[in-house]
């Protein structure tokens, strides 16, 4: 969401498609990783835009089949690469890792990150700024994150995204009160998955994987 207020992204595309072909209209609403689960209840029907599955969440939530394989791994300033080839190499002191809190970003940082330096900065639209302003050496996040990103900001790069620290998929999330649409959606993301929708707009996005 830039500063406009305007939505992009791969998510925001495959929710108008899936918004599209049940025939309703679609309202996008802003919400937190700390207070995603919740708001599905208040605010919302499907929380999309990169929702790692948990077993945490899965306790008070259904997931669709998931639609991307994941896992974490560092992005850094491409002059800095060299120096990060390892959790090894991130691990140590004098080390400045940003994370985002409230989600599976803070969780790892928390749960791995012993001797680094772990910085809190919430607002997930400029945090990689951090980064390339010198502010911080490392973010830890998804690979597909660090793919849109290192398309966008060529001085980013990443690190370890063949081989990610952890293993993670991606999908939508929904109340454990609305099996019909889980179902609904499943579907859907089938279809989107085979007809070349899902395929195309990775493309766009990510570019070739």
């Amino acid at each position: 969401r830039d500063a406009q207020g305007n939505w992009s992204g791969l998510d925001i595309d495959m929710a108008g498609d899936m918004a599209k072909r049940l025939g309703v209209g679609l309202e996008l609403v802003p919400t937190t990783w700390a207070t995603l689960v919740d708001d599905l209840s208040a605010k919302c029907d499907v929380a999309m835009g990169g929702v790692s599955i948990t077993l945490k969440r899965a306790e008070r939530a259904s997931y669709s089949a998931p639609y991307v394989r994941d896992g974490k791994a560092a992005i850094v300033r491409c002059a800095d690469a060299a120096r990060f080839r390892t959790l090894a190499d991130i691990d140590r002191p004098g080390v400045r890792v940003v994370v985002n809190p409230g989600g599976t970003n803070e969780e790892f940082a928390k749960g791995q990150l012993h001797q680094a330096q772990v910085i809190d900065y919430p607002d997930n639209n400029t945090i990689f700024g951090q980064i390339i302003d010198g502010k911080a050496d490392v973010m830890v996040t998804d690979t597909s994150e660090i793919r849109w990103q290192t398309k966008q900001n060529p001085q980013l790069c990443g690190v370890s995204t063949d081989q990610p620290f952890t293993f993670s998929q991606k999908a939508y999330l929904m109340s454990l009160t609305a099996p019909d649409l889980q179902q609904w959606v499943d579907q859907w993301l089938n279809i989107a998955q085979h007809d070349g929708t899902y395929q195309a707009l990775s493309e766009k996005y990510f570019g070739v994987v």
